[in-house]
């Protein structure tokens, strides 16, 4: 997408230089803005046309029954949706009573811009009407950093040839029309007419509504008011009514004459509390939001941004389309969870319904190492929300008949939203994802406090569940059978590597745990014999290797299995899953993204660098990437082995997964994983950065194509800045107690302000190992200002 004329390349904004309709699902879902609890596509304001509109709440969803053929036990029997609440955004403007609308009349400039330091969205429009009336259009749009139940609009209309009768209508509206559902599976339906109401109110230039979502049986309120700056007199009325409310503002503007409104908006929502409760709460949101007024909203939002960039900022020189796409990045991962507080970050963020509007796995694998770093409040709050969660996944673990907590595979609230499966149930590995991620955060933070309580809790009842879902064979091996590991074309396998040394990691964690808060581990019920049993297992756990190969072995005998017909698979039947039976794929040597990989990357210990080479190569040539989420970690694991520019196009990959729209369903929402995923390849990768029981080792190396790569991570409340080129790392500690890291494998002691400068040893040079027919990764050529059509094209095939 971004590749087209209309779109330029800048270090710190996304620029959209004209309108193209063809495109405005996916522009929706680029230039959207949220915070972690309150999200907006970017819809034009008018709202139409549109791609799919979009307004959404963390946590507001529509529950529906799970259909099955056949029903069986410990299926999950409700899902849930995340829903399209009031739409706050919708500014309509009337021209002469002719409606301002960019499929009529002539559209004779349009510009929109997405500032990553400013946090707005803005747009520039030149309009003239069917009847010849020319006008300009300004608006400005934030959700707010600092007040989290806030999102304000400033929007400014003049006319450029003559005395114009101006009209602009502010609106909140619930149970909005949608476009018809999509043939995608990984879109559901979304459900019709979802919100009930319950109170409607208008004050003045002030709308509030209150409804009730009718199954899930949630309360929503949302609040606008305005404040109108006109040279000239104004009329304006406002009305409400059942789904919506409307503020009208009409006047008689010269040339050179302005109206300005800045539109105020306000949410609330509760499981529990009542109607006066959340009315009460989104008419003080509101208050506040009036008192800060547009421009201390806009300084709130710079200030909050500022603190953000100056400990997560990564500078990138030699690719100024990365250097773009990795803030892009960091600033929709940022909106994804900054201010979520103890809910969860959704697979596309608040940008769009796709995936229902659930969350995975991808947060704590792809997302949080990120947000530990950069962002650690943020990622204290997801792993906060999982531990809220415990008690249903310690139910579910009870309907399997295991001990201790089995989290889902997808959801909203905590409870399981899969009703397949093979791939849902299945995939165990999400409880030690969640558990390794605590440990993470802990390392990085230093965070005492959770590391007893959350922290403590997560890992004591993650363990519980891998000695009683695993056995002891009659030699003493520790093995975990019936499982699915992140490649989804592989299901219920026997000891998964990624698994079983991801489970071995959340063992030993727990078992390091439970010596060191001894009272707390007897509050949760924790002998001494029960951490034994966690070591033994972890320490007896099968790693499958093929001896006659030379590899690892995904699971036990998959490198036994018949290798996948890549020769009469086209190229127009990718992602496979949509063309084949999950039966044909499931037998065969096929990968859908990175698993053996991803362990070699999170648990790099288990493996020599040899075996590291080796496996790459050989799961190079069966990956095919129908997934979002491995590109990045083939980029770390190519960096490690020597694969420099294969890494380099496993970059450009993970980086412009949405700004070129290479799964074909950013419509839906950004990718909010793979957005990570392009810090994780440039510092994982690029950096080399490993955190290793509490210790950071870097292994820094760049491309050709890069001169340089600079990124900061917050260690223990301390920044520590690392700046690579060709030729050496020089590592920075601003301030506060030494810090010890390792780089190239030797030890280097940082004290703070004393910069520490080591070379950079050449990489040994290694063949570019083979990927399956058409699915190689396009060589990555760093463009010069502007990016041409034929790079687009070749992207697209």
């Amino acid at each position: 997408m971004i590749l087209q004329d209309a779109f330029t390349v800048e270090p710190w904004n996304l620029r959209e230089t004209y309108l193209d309709l063809d495109l405005l699902a996916q522009t929706e879902s680029v230039f959207a803005l949220a915070n972690g609890h309150v999200g907006w596509r970017a819809n034009l304001d008018e709202g139409e046309p549109h791609g799919l509109p979009g307004s959404y709440l963390n946590g507001v969803y529509e529950s529906r029954p799970l259909p099955y053929a056949e029903s069986s036990y410990g299926l999950p029997e409700t899902g849930q949706e995340i829903i399209n609440v009031t739409n706050g955004k919708l500014i309509r403007l009337f021209v002469d009573d002719e409606p301002f609308d960019v499929r009529y009349g002539e559209l004779r400039s349009h510009e929109r811009l997405l500032d990553f330091r400013a946090g707005t969205l803005s747009r520039h429009a030149e309009w003239a009407s069917p009847a010849g009336r020319r006008v300009r259009v300004s608006s400005a749009r934030l959700v707010s950093f600092a007040q989290r139940a806030v999102a304000a609009v400033c929007y400014e209309v003049e006319p450029l040839d003559g005395r114009t009768r101006i009209s602009v209508q502010s609106e909140l509206l619930t149970n909005e029309q949608l476009p018809p559902a999509q043939a995608d599976p990984r879109v559901p339906a979304a459900p019709e007419n979802p919100l009930s109401g319950e109170y409607r109110d208008a004050t003045g230039p002030a709308v509030l509504l209150v409804h009730q979502i009718k199954s899930s049986g949630l309360r929503v309120g949302a609040a606008m008011d305005h404040l109108i700056e006109c040279p000239v007199p104004v009329r304006s009325q406002s009305r409400v009514f059942e789904d919506g409310g409307l503020v009208t503002v009409a006047t008689v503007l010269q040339p050179g004459q302005k109206l300005r409104v800045v539109k105020f908006v306000a949410y609330g929502w509760s499981a529990g509390r009542s109607l006066p409760a959340v009315r009460d709460q989104v008419w003080a949101a509101l208050t506040a939001a009036r008192q800060a007024g547009w421009n201390g909203l806009l300084a709130e939002q710079r200030a909050f941004l500022d603190e953000f960039w100056d400990r997560a900022d990564v500078e990138v020189d030699g690719d100024p389309e990365v250097q773009q796409a990795v803030r892009f990045g960091l600033f929709h991962v940022l909106q994804a969870g900054a201010r979520a507080e103890n809910r969860p970050i959704p697979a596309k963020g608040l940008t769009g319904p796709g995936y229902g509007g659930h969350t995975f796995w991808d947060t704590e694998t792809f997302v949080l190492p990120m947000l530990s770093f950069t962002a650690p409040i943020a990622a204290a709050s997801a792993l906060r929300w999982r531990h809220s969660t415990l008690p249903l996944a310690v139910d579910r673990a009870a309907q399997l008949g295991l001990a201790g907590a089995a989290f889902p595979w997808r959801t909203i609230t905590g409870a399981e939203c899969s009703g397949y499966w093979p791939a849902g149930t299945a995939a165990f590995h999400v409880n030690a994802d969640i558990a390794v991620a605590a440990v993470r955060y802990v390392d990085a933070t230093g965070d005492e406090e959770f590391a007893r309580g959350p922290g403590m809790e997560l890992l004591v009842h993650t363990a519980r569940l891998w000695r009683s879902l695993g056995h002891h064979d009659a030699e003493g091996r520790f093995h975990i059978d019936g499982v699915t590991g992140p490649d989804e074309y592989s299901a219920l396998a026997d000891d998964n590597v990624y698994t079983n040394l991801m489970a071995r990691r959340n063992l030993l964690a727990a078992a390091a745990a439970a010596k060191r808060y001894p009272d707390r581990a007897r509050e949760l019920g924790v002998t001494d014999a029960e951490s034994a049993l966690w070591r033994d297992a972890a320490q007896t756990m099968t790693v499958p290797f093929d001896q006659a190969l030379g590899v690892h072995a995904q699971a036990a005998g998959f490198t036994g299995h018949e290798a996948w017909d890549f020769a009469a698979t086209a190229a127009g039947q990718y992602p496979l899953m949509l063309y084949f039976p999950y039966f044909d794929l499931y037998r065969k040597q096929v990968v859908k993204q990175a698993d053996l990989v991803l362990a070699m990357h999170l648990v790099g210990g288990a493996f020599t660098d040899e075996q590291k080479a080796r496996n790459f190569e050989y799961y190079e040539r069966l990956t095919v990437r129908d997934s979002s989420l491995s590109a990045c970690s083939q980029a770390a694991i190519a960096a490690e082995v020597g694969h420099l520019d294969l890494a380099f196009d496993y970059l450009g990959e993970a980086a412009l997964m949405d700004l070129h729209d290479l799964q074909h369903n950013t419509r839906d929402g950004v990718h909010i994983a793979s957005l990570a995923g392009t810090w994780v390849a440039l510092v994982s990768g690029f950096g080399g950065l490993r955190d290793t029981d509490g210790t950071l080792s870097f292994t820094p190396r760049l491309p050709e194509p890069l001169t340089r790569l600079a990124f900061a991570l917050f260690i223990r409340g301390q920044r520590l800045r690392v700046e690579i080129t060709h030729a050496e790392a020089r590592y920075t500690l601003a301030d506060g107690d030494p810090l010890q890291i390792v780089h190239h494998g030797q030890p280097v002691n940082l004290p703070a302000g004393q910069p520490q400068t080591r070379p950079i040893p050449p990489a040994s040079p290694r063949p570019r190992p083979g990927q399956p027919p058409g699915r190689e990764p396009v060589r990555r050529q760093p463009p010069g200002p502007r990016t041409s059509k034929a790079l687009s094209a070749k992207a697209d095939t």
